[in-house]
Protein backbone atom coordinates (compact mmCIF):
# COMPACT_ATOMS: atom_id res chain seq x y z
CA UNK A 1 0.00 0.00 0.00
CA UNK A 2 1.22 3.50 -0.85
CA UNK A 3 0.08 6.04 1.71
CA UNK A 4 0.28 9.85 1.51
CA UNK A 5 -0.26 12.22 4.43
CA UNK A 6 -1.24 15.75 3.43
CA UNK A 7 -1.47 19.07 5.21
CA UNK A 8 -0.68 22.65 4.27
CA UNK A 9 2.97 23.28 5.20
CA UNK A 10 4.19 19.68 5.47
CA UNK A 11 6.07 20.91 8.52
CA UNK A 12 4.49 19.21 11.54
CA UNK A 13 1.38 16.98 11.42
CA UNK A 14 2.08 15.21 8.13
CA UNK A 15 5.78 14.87 8.94
CA UNK A 16 5.02 13.28 12.32
CA UNK A 17 2.42 11.05 10.65
CA UNK A 18 4.97 9.91 8.07
CA UNK A 19 7.46 8.97 10.78
CA UNK A 20 4.88 7.24 12.95
CA UNK A 21 3.36 5.32 10.04
CA UNK A 22 6.75 4.04 8.94
CA UNK A 23 7.30 2.68 12.44
CA UNK A 24 3.76 1.35 13.06
CA UNK A 25 2.91 0.04 9.57
CA UNK A 26 6.42 -0.97 8.57
CA UNK A 27 8.73 -0.28 5.69
CA UNK A 28 6.86 -2.61 3.33
CA UNK A 29 4.48 0.25 2.63
CA UNK A 30 5.31 3.33 0.59
CA UNK A 31 4.72 6.13 3.09
CA UNK A 32 5.24 9.79 2.31
CA UNK A 33 3.95 13.24 3.17
CA UNK A 34 3.47 16.52 1.32
CA UNK A 35 1.82 19.91 1.57
CA UNK A 36 0.08 22.47 -0.60
CA UNK A 37 2.42 25.24 0.64
CA UNK A 38 5.50 23.39 1.90
CA UNK A 39 7.66 25.18 4.40
CA UNK A 40 10.28 23.26 6.40
CA UNK A 41 10.30 20.62 9.09
CA UNK A 42 9.34 22.27 12.37
CA UNK A 43 12.05 21.66 14.98
CA UNK A 44 9.46 20.83 17.67
CA UNK A 45 8.08 18.06 15.42
CA UNK A 46 11.52 16.47 15.29
CA UNK A 47 11.99 17.00 19.05
CA UNK A 48 8.75 15.30 20.15
CA UNK A 49 9.26 12.42 17.73
CA UNK A 50 12.72 11.79 19.17
CA UNK A 51 11.03 11.48 22.58
CA UNK A 52 9.23 8.36 21.29
CA UNK A 53 12.30 6.93 19.57
CA UNK A 54 11.60 8.09 16.01
CA UNK A 55 14.10 10.27 14.18
CA UNK A 56 12.48 12.40 11.48
CA UNK A 57 15.29 14.96 11.32
CA UNK A 58 16.27 13.82 7.83
CA UNK A 59 12.73 14.31 6.48
CA UNK A 60 12.01 17.47 4.51
CA UNK A 61 8.91 19.32 3.33
CA UNK A 62 7.65 18.32 -0.09
CA UNK A 63 5.08 19.87 -2.41
CA UNK A 64 1.95 17.99 -3.33
CA UNK A 65 2.76 19.05 -6.92
CA UNK A 66 5.76 16.69 -6.83
CA UNK A 67 3.69 13.63 -5.90
CA UNK A 68 2.78 11.08 -8.56
CA UNK A 69 -0.87 10.57 -7.59
CA UNK A 70 -1.19 7.49 -9.77
CA UNK A 71 1.07 5.67 -7.33
CA UNK A 72 -0.91 6.58 -4.20
CA UNK A 73 -3.49 4.14 -2.79
CA UNK A 74 -4.58 6.07 0.31
CA UNK A 75 -4.54 9.81 1.05
CA UNK A 76 -5.00 11.04 4.62
CA UNK A 77 -5.48 14.78 5.11
CA UNK A 78 -4.66 16.20 8.53
CA UNK A 79 -5.89 19.80 8.25
CA UNK A 80 -8.30 21.28 10.75
CA UNK A 81 -9.26 24.92 10.14
CA UNK A 82 -7.06 25.34 7.07
CA UNK A 83 -8.00 24.40 3.53
CA UNK A 84 -6.57 20.94 2.93
CA UNK A 85 -4.76 20.10 -0.29
CA UNK A 86 -6.91 18.23 -2.78
CA UNK A 87 -5.66 15.50 -5.08
CA UNK A 88 -7.85 14.04 -7.74
CA UNK A 89 -7.55 10.40 -8.57
CA UNK A 90 -8.60 6.98 -7.50
CA UNK A 91 -6.94 6.87 -4.11
CA UNK A 92 -9.10 6.19 -1.09
CA UNK A 93 -9.35 9.34 1.03
CA UNK A 94 -9.56 9.81 4.79
CA UNK A 95 -9.69 13.05 6.74
CA UNK A 96 -8.27 13.28 10.25
CA UNK A 97 -8.80 16.91 11.35
CA UNK A 98 -6.03 17.87 13.77
CA UNK A 99 -5.09 21.21 15.24
CA UNK A 100 -1.93 22.71 13.75
CA UNK A 101 0.68 22.54 16.53
CA UNK A 102 2.94 24.96 14.64
CA UNK A 103 0.60 27.88 15.33
CA UNK A 104 2.51 30.18 17.71
CA UNK A 105 1.45 29.96 21.36
CA UNK A 106 2.05 31.94 24.54
CA UNK A 107 5.08 29.90 25.56
CA UNK A 108 7.51 27.41 24.08
CA UNK A 109 6.53 24.79 26.68
CA UNK A 110 2.84 25.15 25.81
CA UNK A 111 3.64 24.69 22.15
CA UNK A 112 5.79 21.62 22.78
CA UNK A 113 2.94 20.14 24.86
CA UNK A 114 0.58 20.72 21.92
CA UNK A 115 3.06 18.98 19.59
CA UNK A 116 3.11 16.03 22.00
CA UNK A 117 -0.68 15.86 22.14
CA UNK A 118 -0.99 15.96 18.34
CA UNK A 119 1.78 13.33 18.00
CA UNK A 120 -0.10 11.04 20.37
CA UNK A 121 -3.41 11.59 18.52
CA UNK A 122 -1.74 10.72 15.22
CA UNK A 123 -0.18 7.60 16.76
CA UNK A 124 -3.59 6.45 17.99
CA UNK A 125 -5.20 7.09 14.60
CA UNK A 126 -2.47 5.19 12.74
CA UNK A 127 -2.69 2.29 15.21
CA UNK A 128 -6.45 2.12 14.60
CA UNK A 129 -5.91 2.46 10.83
CA UNK A 130 -3.55 -0.53 10.98
CA UNK A 131 -6.39 -2.61 12.43
CA UNK A 132 -8.76 -1.44 9.68
CA UNK A 133 -6.37 -2.45 6.88
CA UNK A 134 -5.71 -5.77 8.59
CA UNK A 135 -1.97 -5.51 9.30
Amino acid sequence: MNLLFLCVANAARSQMAEGLAKKILGEKHGIQSAGSSPWKLHPFAAKVMTEVGIDISDQFSKSVKDIDCTKVDVIITLCNDEVCPVLSGCAKKYHWPLQDPATPMESEEAQIELFRRIRDEIKEKITNFKKVIGH
